[in-house]
């Protein structure tokens, strides 16, 4: 099992900038890609970021591109998420989620444990 806890959501105006933070307990967390998700109301959950095991290989979906990073940092358990030039539309609970895969994945049925997620409100 791994646990996954987000932290760093908030209320932001249109091109702020926030961090999110994700901290994992219980397996080995390098062993695990890692993703980002988020689900706005009404909307299913879409793949915003995901990071290879040793943190090499990144992929963005093309609404977050130049805009989001994602990174890790395997000795401390913790992967992150840099947000960028917010936009409205950018606002969603945010999920971090660890996959069982040998390689990142994009969707969620790839990903076998998720957090609690972090509420990120973007006002215009």
């Amino acid at each position: 099992q791994v646990q996954l806890v987000e932290s760093g959501g908030g209320l932001v105006q249109a091109g702020g900038s926030l961090r999110l933070s994700c901290a994992a307990s219980g397996r080995t967390f390098s062993n695990y890609p890692m993703g980002w998700f988020r689900q706005a109301p009404g909307k299913e959950r879409e793949f915003v970021a995901a990071i290879s095991t040793i943190g090499g290989y990144t992929y963005y979906a093309d609404s977050v591109k130049g805009r989001f990073t994602i990174s890790r940092d395997n000795a401390k358990n913790t992967v992150s998420l840099q947000m960028n030039s917010l936009k409205p539309e950018d606002t969603a609970v945010y999920y971090c989620a660890a996959a069982e895969t040998a390689t990142i994945a994009t969707t969620p049925t790839a990903y076998h444990y998720w957090g609690q997620g972090t509420q990120v409100t973007v006002s215009s």
